[in-house]
């Protein structure tokens, strides 16, 4: 699975570039923790080409938001696809993360 990573502003931005599922949801967990145990704090998802995620996604998604809410700080979604929003609301995960319309608009709500 491809999942780029790319400073924008102040924050880093991680972005898978397919579906989060079955190995591809173990890479990207790999990649996430990377980035939020990294030297900058302030992390990004962009999920504009995630058309679907597995449970093990979804599991990473709040492990590595509520280890970020533990040292203060906190897990931004950018562009979550219709079907990822749904499976977090139905889940009722939902209000564990912060969404964004843009990584731009993600990386603003850091200012």
């Amino acid at each position: 699975m491809k999942i780029e990573r790319r400073i924008v502003g102040t924050a880093q931005v991680c972005e898978p570039q397919d579906a989060l599922v079955d190995d591809g949801a173990g890479e990207f967990a790999a990649v996430l923790r990377e980035c939020v145990n990294g030297h900058n704090p302030r992390v990004v998802v962009a999920m504009e080409s995630v058309p679907y995620m597995d449970s093990t996604a979804l599991e990473t998604l709040v492990q590595v938001s509520n280890e970020m809410v533990a040292r203060s700080q906190q897990l931004k979604l950018a562009g979550v696809t219709p079907t990822c929003r749904e499976i977090m609301e139905l889940t009722g995960l939902s209000g564990r993360f912060q969404f964004f319309e843009d990584v731009d608009a993600a990386v603003r709500s850091f200012l």
